[in-house]
């Protein structure tokens, strides 16, 4: 059985030398750096140190973060808005910040067009219209839709194009009405 290494408190020094290679390695918002640094500080003094000379010296910025994390998640994975507001909400950037960079992102883009892509990519080795010719291949299409952060109108709108069986499709639009819990 292996046994994890201790890690020790970090004084103001090394609290900055470890700020700055976990931003090296991986691009973080300041709330997911500040919740890194609180469990290595020796002194919960020094994470606010650290963060304000991070920002000072323009390596830490939440609103440069959230608007290359939204652009890169719509053109690299095809998100929809909600996924990528919750991927920032999930990397702690404040509310209103992860809003309008999402909104950035996704202003000249057409919902409809980024689910029929999204639809491509995900089925790409089976046609699309035998998997959406089955109740259960409808369902899961949808689900996959909505977890990528798709509205449930517009998912609906695109499978509607391609499914056979509407009376299916239908249960999944009253599923989605109905309140929840």
């Amino acid at each position: 059985m292996e046994r994890k290494k201790a890690r020790h408190p970090l004084n103001g020094e090394q609290l900055w030398e470890y700020a700055l290679k976990s931003l090296g390695s991986r691009a973080m918002a300041g709330g997911e750096l500040r919740q890194k640094l609180k469990a290595r500080a020796a002194q919960q003094a020094d994470v606010d140190h650290v963060l304000s000379r991070l920002k000072e010296h323009g390596f830490l910025d939440d609103k440069r973060f959230a608007e290359h994390y939204a652009g890169r998640r719509l053109e690299n994975e095809g998100f929809g808005r909600a996924r990528v507001l919750a991927g920032l909400r999930a990397r702690r950037v404040a509310p209103s910040v992860a809003e309008r960079a999402v909104e950035a992102a996704f202003k000249d883009t057409d919902e409809i067009d980024l689910i029929e892509r999204f639809l491509e990519r995900r089925y790409r080795n089976k046609p699309l219209q035998e998997v959406l010719s089955e109740p259960k291949g409808l369902a899961s299409a949808y689900r996959k839709l909505r977890a990528a952060g798709f509205s449930g109108g517009n998912s609906l709108r695109v499978l509607r194009k391609h499914a056979r069986d509407m009376e299916a499709l239908d249960a999944l639009e009253m599923d989605d009405t109905a309140p929840a819990g």
